[in-house]
């Protein structure tokens, strides 16, 4: 299961393993054939990738083990039949999450939404399936101007998400108009399952050049009250009032949740964006709560900037922050900011977060609507947050295929959409990024 130890895998820590960055490193595992133990390589063979995928603990019969060295030179000879060894093979016993699995894939719930959000979907299934990912999806239509919207559509992606745990989802756009109900379906997903932290990783990409180029920054967002709390009425006449909630516990909350980040992630700096210049007590308590919690990080540097001076700073020289954390609304427009320093809506993957559920989408949160069915949708974004999700599962050998796939097309530059300049399709970005889906090669 994820997190528990990996007993009986082999990592290859011998002198001469090459650890350089962007190799693929290979697992490891032991298998039985008769009485001898082969080490075979899982990023040389699909079929043994099949077999033996997200391996946690390989049980196998008594019986002398050959030396490391001769195992080691197996796997680098490439002369081992492995699909033959492992087929053959009934002796070994495998434990992994696929045991308690009938199909032995990871669910994931799926929301298309809106715009040209199931165009996307559909480059991932199709990126999936050529990349052999061990993963199946339950697939979920809600929308809320395709007559696709009701309280029982809702429940059943709850209900899926609560079984799975883990969610890829398109923007569901949300008509301005008033129709008796305020909150809309992204807010009561976020709510329910408690969505409180929305991470946006702003990264250049290379090979495309933007003004500011080697861009590396992270925007942590509260999304669960804030200006977005649906609490709106009309107190007389011509007159609306719009709360705006914040609370101590979710702000201390998501001030943890960003030191935590920073820590976990090697990070050196986490600003604080606010307006408590003007909004004295609630942006003020904000403010406070992420004060506090900077104390108990000293060796991550805190400072705060207005969100005015934050846009300011953004755009002419964003290479002053590292973590930034904010309210609802603030983060909002930072994300989006944020994203056309690097390329704009379709090049920024984003994921949502709560104690128990993960939801992977795109960071700047655009149906585009006027794109839909003309087949010139960037899926640059949803491809990177397909990744990001499939490490979350610790499916890191895929995630690492299909993130470094997408990453080649860009830096080719021969294959580019409209929104980065160029004129190809989105069905052209698809096969450009499965016809580079090939693993690296370690030995």
């Amino acid at each position: 299961m994820r997190g528990e130890a990996n007993a009986g895998i082999v990592p290859p820590t011998q002198p001469g393993t090459d650890h350089s960055p962007g190799r693929i490193h290979p697992t490891l595992v032991i298998s039985q054939s008769g009485n001898r133990s082969v080490l075979i390589d899982r990023a040389y063979s699909q079929s043994a990738i099949t077999l033996t995928r997200r391996l946690d603990i390989v049980q196998s019969e008594p019986g002398p083990p050959r030396n490391f060295s001769f195992a080691l030179n197996v796997v680098c000879s490439r002369t081992l039949a492995t699909s033959s060894l492992l087929s053959s093979s009934s002796q070994t016993q495998f434990y992994s999450p696929a045991a308690e699995r009938p199909d032995g894939d990871f669910k994931v719930t799926m929301i298309p939404g809106d715009g040209v959000g199931p165009e996307l979907m559909h480059v991932v299934k199709e990126v999936f399936k050529a990349a052999d990912v061990p993963v199946q999806f339950d697939e979920h239509h809600v929308s809320e101007v395709q007559n696709m919207a009701s309280e029982e559509k809702l429940d059943e992606v709850l209900n899926s998400m609560k079984s799975n745990r883990v969610a890829i989802k398109g923007k569901i756009y949300t008509p301005m108009e008033y129709k008796g109900e305020l909150s809309s379906y992204e807010m009561k997903l976020r709510k329910k399952l408690d969505l409180f932290a929305n991470v946006v990783h702003v990264n250049s990409l290379p090979g495309y050049s933007t003004r500011h180029n080697n861009l590396d920054l992270v925007i942590i967002r509260e999304q669960t009250e804030g200006e977005y709390s649906s609490l709106e009425y009309e107190s007389a006449q011509g007159v609306i009032e719009c709360l705006k909630i914040i609370t101590r516990e979710k702000s201390r909350r998501i001030a943890k949740f960003a030191f935590d980040y920073a820590t976990k992630k090697g990070r050196s700096k986490v600003t604080a964006v606010h307006k408590a210049n003007i909004m004295k007590l609630g942006d003020g308590l904000f403010l406070q709560c992420c004060k506090e919690m900077a104390e108990l990080y000293p060796k991550i540097k805190y400072e705060s900037v207005i969100i005015d001076n934050c846009c300011m700073q953004l755009v002419s020289n964003p290479y002053q922050y590292d973590v930034l954390v904010m309210p609802n609304l603030y983060g909002n427009i930072i994300d989006n900011l944020a994203a056309g320093l690097v390329g704009g809506a379709g090049v920024v993957p984003g994921e949502s977060f709560s104690a128990e559920y993960a939801v992977f989408e795109t960071g700047a949160r655009h149906p585009f609507s006027q794109a839909m069915g003309r087949n010139i949708a960037n899926p640059t974004a949803m491809l990177l947050s397909s990744a990001n999700m499939l490490r979350h599962l610790n499916l890191e050998f895929h995630s690492n295929l299909i993130s470094e796939a997408v990453r080649k097309v860009i830096k080719l530059g021969k294959v580019r959409t409209q929104d980065m300049g160029g004129y190809s399709t989105t069905s052209d970005f698809l096969k450009s990024v499965i016809n580079n889906l090939h693993p690296s090669r370690l030995c």
